[in-house]
């Protein structure tokens, strides 16, 4: 029996990051593989191509056409390392190549990160490690409201895997969960205006697409209550910049970001790093080495699958292109 070739696709640091001795074995017990660091398209890449069943990509792989898979080509299954596929592969090779992603295991951190942010926030924590470090002495009598997160109204923008992970994380709390979200029809769901007057935490989680680009504009963001906290560990297209540093310059809300636009990595003399009322970090929010080793091994099974003639666990169809970032 000839086993498929795959072709894996990832640079030297991410390949030990998305595959452990046990993900390798796997694969090697039905299929006969071999790694490229190649980054770019170039003769020498699309030679490696055209001798593989199967493609195996990551975020350093370079950006696949059709004319790199060859006039006839070879590739059956491309099982791609993480959530994103628009931006590796080009929409037409949907139509003769399955593609799989391996997206929940970055949901989850994804929506951990966010109730941390939230957490973080909401309990002044920021404000109150400063303090400490400044020798700051506080007594018993200083205390303010608005310092819990149980009880509140806490909206969701955005209800594909990350959004639902995040709420998954929720009824502990006790809050009240509003959602909207342009690409899901569901009758509990609001508009986002009257989702944004109503919360007091709004937790960004819409995909980026041409619709929602800048969709939390200045009419948008006047709309949030004053004290409202927002976070956004989606994508940082879908705030208007400018806008949001007006909101943020007046004390009015706070914001928790995880991502920025067009400004990543943020520039270091930004003055989103200045503003004492923004918490950032730097587009980590899906988590570190274990859940990219979790990832490995999903995209790892697709290709057992494949190998034993299943069908997919996380196909992506081209139609589902439309409402992903």
């Amino acid at each position: 029996m000839t086993l498929p070739n795959v072709l894996v696709l990832a640079s030297d640091v991410l390949f030990q990051h998305f595959f452990t001795e046990r993900s390798l074995r796997k694969l090697e017990e039905v299929t006969s593989w071999r790694r490229s660091a190649l980054r770019e398209d170039s003769p020498e890449l699309r030679s490696e191509i055209a001798n593989a069943d199967v493609l195996m990509t990551t975020w350093h792989s370079p950006f696949l056409t059709a004319e790199m898979l060859g006039q006839e080509p070879r590739v059956k299954l491309i099982a791609h390392c993480g959530g994103e596929v628009k931006s590796r592969v080009a929409e037409e090779i949907f139509e003769f190549v399955t593609i799989t992603n391996a997206a929940d295991p970055m949901a989850r951190g994804v929506a951990e990160m966010a109730l941390a942010l939230a957490l973080t926030l909401v309990r002044r924590i920021p404000e109150y490690a400063r303090e400490m470090r400044d020798g700051v002495i506080r007594t018993n009598e200083e205390v303010s409201e608005g310092e819990s997160f149980f009880g509140r109204r806490v909206g969701i923008v955005g209800f594909g895997r990350i959004g639902r992970a995040f709420a998954r994380l929720l009824p502990p709390f006790g809050v009240d969960v509003l959602v909207s979200d342009p690409y899901v029809e569901d009758a509990t769901f609001v508009e986002l205006d009257e989702l944004l007057a109503s919360c007091s935490v709004v937790v960004v989680c819409a995909a980026l697409t041409p619709e929602t680009r800048g969709m939390f504009d200045k009419r948008r963001l006047s709309l949030l209550m004053d004290g409202a906290y927002l976070i956004n560990v989606a994508r940082g297209g879908l705030i208007d910049m400018d806008a949001l540093l007006g909101e943020l310059r007046q004390g009015r809300i706070s914001a928790a970001l995880d991502v920025t636009d067009p400004l990543e990595p943020l520039p270091v003399d930004h003055e989103l790093r200045q503003l004492p009322n923004v918490i950032l970090t730097p587009h980590i929010a899906a988590g570190g080495i274990e859940m990219r080793r979790e990832i490995g091994a999903m995209a790892v099974e697709e290709v057992v699958r494949f190998a034993k003639g299943e069908p997919p666990l996380n196909r992506v169809t081209s139609e589902m292109l439309a409402t992903m970032t």
